[in-house]
C-alpha cells in the first residue's frame, strides 16, 4: 500500500495545464492510474484518445468536452464518461481554473492524436 501526500507530488505542465499523476505504476497498481489537472481559464487539452476508458470527475470550474465530435457543456459536480478508443478534448471556460481527476482503466496510460501518432506528454503516465 501507498499513501501519497498530493501536496508533495511533483507538478508538471503543458501549455494551460498542471498535473499531478497521483497513482499508477510506481506506486504498484497494474490497471489504474489517477491523474489531477487543473486547466487554465481559455486553456484545452490537445484533442487525443487513449487505448483505455477514462472517467472525469469535474471538482470545480466550467467548460466543454468535445467526445466524438459532440460538444458537452458541464460544470463543477460533472462526471465525463469516455469510452477506450475515443478521440476527445476537454476545454476550460469562465473566469476560474476547471479543475479535474481522472481515472484510466490502464497504467500506464497510452495516449495518442487523433491520427494515431503516440502523444508524448511530459508526466508519468
Amino acid at each position: 500500500m501507498h499513501v501519497t501526500e498530493h501536496a508533495r507530488l511533483e507538478k508538471t505542465a503543458i501549455p494551460g495545464i498542471e498535473h499531478r499523476t497521483l497513482a499508477s505504476a510506481a506506486q504498484g497498481l497494474r490497471h489504474l492510474s489517477i491523474w489531477r489537472q487543473s486547466v487554465a481559464p481559455g486553456g484545452a487539452t490537445p484533442p487525443h484518445r487513449h487505448d483505455c476508458e477514462e472517467v472525469v470527475v469535474v471538482l470545480a470550474g466550467r467548460g466543454r468536452a468535445v467526445i466524438a465530435g459532440v460538444s458537452h457543456a458541464f460544470g463543477p459536480d460533472t462526471t465525463l464518461a469516455i469510452p477506450s478508443g475515443v478521440d476527445h478534448q476537454i476545454f476550460a471556460g469562465g473566469d476560474e481554473p476547471l479543475e479535474l481527476i481522472a481515472a484510466f482503466s490502464a497504467t500506464p496510460v497510452r495516449t495518442d492524436l487523433p491520427d494515431g501518432t503516440p502523444l508524448a506528454l511530459p508526466w508519468a503516465t
